[in-house]
């Protein structure tokens, strides 16, 4: 970590600046850094080159006092190409095994055959910390797993794909298929084998309508960033398919595709999953369903989605008595707590999402509220941390300098009877803090609630505000 000239901040704050010297891959000339990602567990940093490939950094501590351990951080290289990636965690993957901690898995998307396919890598952060590549297992027909290579989906590639991740679960939107693929992934082997052998089922698939700019998964929810809004749809049906209670009244059950049917016979009560996952308390033995990928559209309402437009766009419209020549869109996700989430359009304005649901298998309750900053905003970034009742937001213009902002609990009601006082209190939420880089700023992560890494033109620079 080479030192810095320390950040401007106002008041008497304490600002810790470094510029990151990481170890390089063993070449000529290393590309530069497009983007970045961070898993906050594990601290694990992965720096996207104008290459197309991968580098990937467990445990990084910029702040922390030097030490042989933290001096020798190891680097694990993903080779080109590559087209997009994002990090999950496998969270209690086998309860009998005593593993409680969750294992941080990098998943990474990119084209083969000429873009006839996507070829999905894995690599598991093994317990030496080293990013170490896994093995896959794979039933589906149109998934097959390459030692050499990793998991072939059968699925046209085409011009790009996105992908979001969460706990065992991960998503991927293509847009030449204008379809969304929803996998689970969970460890499959011993816990000796350090978490190298993964089993990877496909759960769902959407088919697109409209355009998806941006897609997170978080908690309970996938998010689509769309044209004027975005679209949220709960998780549970997409993995599990939907639940409904039956009366068993006999061993002869019907599956078409995966769905139960009534039958005649013994009483038991279960639910039966339409992906074949049977739930519930079942006293009769097992019944051994093949368990299927579901199937919803876009615009339905059968996978408990909805769509949520921007609050005060209609207004600027009305206002300027022309209609929008460039729609919205949505093109930054950001998770600010399990069901409130921070939504980036491309005018450069930020709004909040707040999400409800009373009861497994109701309606999504939404609201979208808008922060009056006048900034156009071109980065944003958030740490979710549901240890504090304040949420920390950086926010940049993309140019030299990054603002801080906290937002509390209080500030994001999620009830409809507290929409007036909760837009009051987003127009009273300020700057607490700003940073200015010495070169413009390409891309933003969050590295704790105070501490921030940005990438410059080439350069990584690390700070902590306390």
């Amino acid at each position: 970590m080479v030192p810095v000239v320390p950040a401007v901040a106002a008041l008497m704050i304490e600002v810790q600046a470094c510029k990151l010297s990481l170890p390089r891959p063993s070449i000529s000339s290393s590309p530069p850094i497009t983007s970045l990602l961070f898993e906050p567990h594990s601290n694990s940093l992965a720096l996207m080159h104008s290459d197309s490939s991968f580098s990937l950094y467990p445990s990084l501590s910029p702040f922390s006092p030097p030490s042989p351990q933290s001096q020798a951080l190891t680097l694990t290289l993903v080779p080109p190409p590559s087209s997009f990636a994002t990090f999950l965690l496998l969270q209690n993957p086998r309860p009998n095994s005593g593993a409680h901690n969750p294992r941080v898995l990098f998943v990474v998307a990119a084209p083969h055959r000429a873009g006839a396919a996507v070829l999905l890598r894995f690599y598991v952060l093994q317990k030496t910390q080293l990013f170490a590549k896994a093995e896959v297992l794979c039933t589906q027909k149109d998934l097959q797993f390459e030692p050499k290579l990793g998991v072939l989906f059968n699925a046209n590639h085409g011009v790009s794909v996105k992908l979001g991740g969460s706990i065992n679960i991960f998503a991927m939107y293509s847009v030449s298929n204008s379809k969304i693929w929803v996998f689970s992934v969970k460890m499959a082997g011993d816990d000796r084998d350090d978490g190298v052998l993964l089993k990877l089922m496909k759960c769902a698939v959407i088919d697109c309508g409209v355009p998806a700019f941006s897609i997170s998964v978080s908690g309970e929810f996938l998010i689509l960033g769309e044209e004027n809004g975005v679209r949220v749809f709960q998780l549970r049906p997409l993995v599990k398919g939907w639940i409904r209670k039956e009366q068993r009244e006999s061993k002869n059950l019907n599956f078409p595709n995966g769905c139960g049917s009534k039958s005649a016979g013994v009483e038991a009560n279960m639910e039966i999953a339409c992906n074949g996952d049977l739930e519930g308390r079942i006293d009769l033995h097992r019944v051994s369903v093949k368990r299927r990928s579901v199937r919803f559209r876009q615009d339905s309402s059968e996978g408990s989605a909805c769509f949520v437009a921007f609050k005060g766009k209609e207004v600027e419209h009305l206002k300027s008595m022309m209609p929008p020549l460039i729609p919205v869109k949505a093109v930054s996700i950001q998770a600010l707590s399990a069901k409130k989430f921070l939504i980036l359009d491309s005018d450069g304005d930020v709004h909040l999402l707040c999400l409800s649901i009373h009861h497994l298998g109701s309606e999504i309750t939404c609201h979208m509220r808008q922060f009056t900053n006048t900034m156009k905003v071109q980065k944003l970034a958030v740490l979710p941390d549901t240890s504090t009742r304040g949420r920390t937001v950086w926010i940049s213009d993309g140019f030299y300098s990054v603002h801080m902002m906290t937002v509390s609990d209080t500030d994001t009601s999620a009830n409809e009877d507290d929409e007036n006082d909760s837009e009051e209190k987003l127009k009273q939420i300020s700057v607490t803090q700003a940073i200015f880089a010495s070169e413009r700023i390409q891309d933003i992560i969050p590295l704790a609630a105070n501490a921030l890494l940005i990438l410059g033109q080439g350069s990584l620079f690390a700070y902590a505000i306390s």
